[in-house]
Order: structure tokens, then sequence, then C-alpha cells
């Protein structure tokens, strides 16, 4: 029996406890971490960083405002709280793009000796990104929605 005050994903979980063992462990997991979300959620954020890296203006600043922009629209998109989905999405994506962005320039030798470290410049400002613009999202949504 589907209760309707579930999402879909948390009526699939209950749904399905094959695999969830003793414990539901994968009950527990598939609320935790939600792989179409995920996937919703990373390509809001690639298309949030080429976007927001398009503005000539702003440069690196932009790719993290379009990471947060993402983040703030999953919040409209799905229903509760999807911050491990959202800021893995972010961190990853603002990793990739960080240092996919400075392979390109003249400072290739500095990539090759500091690229992990870069790495973890781009995917922690990324993370950060995409928690605040979800949790600002889901604020607004929050507010809208709000009975007077």
């Amino acid at each position: 029996m589907r209760r309707p005050d579930l999402t879909s994903d948390e009526a699939n979980a209950d749904a399905d406890d094959a695999g969830g063992g003793r414990f539901g462990l994968g009950r527990r997991f598939r609320r935790l971490f939600s792989p179409r979300t995920f996937l919703l959620a990373l390509v809001l954020s690639v298309v949030g960083l080429v976007t927001g890296g398009a503005v000539p203006v702003v440069g690196y600043l932009g790719r993290f405002l379009g990471i947060a922009l993402a983040a703030f629209a999953l919040a409209f998109l799905v229903s509760g709280r999807r911050y491990v989905e959202a800021g893995l999405a972010g961190a990853l994506a603002a990793g990739l793009g960080f240092v996919l962005g400075t392979l390109n320039s003249v400072l290739f030798p500095v990539v090759a000796d500091y690229g992990l470290q870069i790495a973890g410049v781009g995917t922690t400002a990324g993370l950060l990104a995409a928690l605040v613009g979800h949790y600002f999202g889901r604020d607004l949504r929050a507010g809208l929605t709000k009975e007077l």
C-alpha cells in the first residue's frame, strides 16, 4: 500500500525492501541518497557551471553562482531535503570544471604539480555554493507554499 505523503523515491524505497537486510539498510540508504535526484542535480550543476562560466565579466565566480542557482532550482523541482545530492553534484561539477579550466592555460606546469590542491579548492567551493543554493531554494519554496 502506498502512502500519498511520500515522494516517489521514498515510496519506492518503502515498497522495495529487497536487499535491505535485517536492519533495512537499503531503505535507509535510499532515503539518504537518491540516484535519480543526484543525476538531476549533476546535470543542473554542469549546466549552471557552463552557463555561469560563459558570462564574460565574472569568470570563475560565475561558475559558482551557476552551481548555486542550479541547486536553488533543484530545491523547487524536488520536494524534501536533498542536500547530499546537491552538495555532491556541485562539488563534482566544480572540481572537474576547475581542473579542466586550468588545463588549457599557461599555468599547466603548476597544475601538474598542484592538481590535487586545485581540485580540492574547486570541489570545496562548489560544495559550499550548492549547499547554500539548495538551502535558500528550500527556504523560498517553504515561504511560497506556506498557508497564510
